[in-house]
């Protein structure tokens, strides 16, 4: 699970709302330029990303592994064609003689556009982890706040914030109930049976981290309007932003 974790890199020393500004801009690129070639530019920007936040790409990947069997099921189910002959003659079924004949076969060329689409999101993916990496809860929580204003974003910003904290808790606490049911001998179970085990222990586990969380604010005077991190724009912030406007400014082109 990506988490953040300090260091003295580019992306490091970047306000959070250049970063945030800078990943928009990236995604929207990217959604603008579908080719093969805009693709490519896209590749070596993302890896201008991962460059400045000095991030390992193989650790960036390893971060979305859940979401990696998504992207390659679109492109694998489309090369699939499925035609279906007769279905007039099934209708009429049993009264009929006919009925409905299938035919499978694999059309390679139909993968490309869905391929195009999950390498396109796979991008965005590692852009956003450069995010994740370089920027602190708080600051990530600070910079929300500051952009939407009014309650709606102190209510956002705390919702971030719990989520940046409390995922990787709940991946770990999965993690600790399957190794658990190993333990025990539970390989020979079902895999039915498995799957029910570790979600019940798993649903258990995060109600009970939501209710210690509800204590813990409560006994900390939870309050909307809490002492955050100041954010300042510096020198470093103005690459950022060009960055920014590039991208911003080749969506015309």
């Amino acid at each position: 699970m990506l988490t953040y974790t300090p260091g003295d890199s580019l992306a490091h020393r970047l306000d959070p709302r250049t970063k945030l500004l800078a990943q928009a801009a990236f995604a929207a690129a990217a959604f603008a330029h579908t080719t093969p070639r805009g693709l490519l530019w896209a590749t070596v920007v993302a890896a201008a990303f991962l460059a400045a936040g000095r991030l390992s790409p193989l650790r960036a990947v390893r971060g979305y592994l859940p979401a990696l069997p998504f992207l390659a099921a679109g492109p694998l189910v489309s090369v699939v064609d499925v035609e279906v002959t007769g279905v007039a003659e099934a209708a009429t079924w049993p009264v009929g003689n006919g009925g409905a004949a299938w035919s499978l076969g694999i059309d390679p060329a139909a993968a490309t556009d869905p391929l195009l689409a999950s390498y396109r999101v796979l991008l965005i993916l590692l852009v956003s982890a450069v995010y994740l990496h370089t920027t602190p809860v708080r600051d990530s929580r600070a910079a929300i706040q500051r952009l939407v204003p009014g309650r709606g974003g102190r209510l956002l910003g705390v919702g971030v914030a719990l989520v940046f904290r409390f995922l990787p808790l709940l991946r770990s606490d999965l993690r600790s109930v399957r190794e658990a049911s190993a333990a025990r001998l539970g390989t020979e179970r079902p895999l039915r049976e498995r799957m029910r085990l570790v979600a019940a222990a798993g649903i258990r586990r995060a109600f009970g981290r939501a209710d210690r969380l509800a204590l813990a604010l409560r006994a900390r005077c939870f309050a909307w309007n809490p002492t955050l991190p100041a954010l300042r724009f510096g020198r470093v912030d103005l690459l950022g932003l060009l960055v920014a406007a590039a991208l911003t400014g080749s969506i015309a082109f």
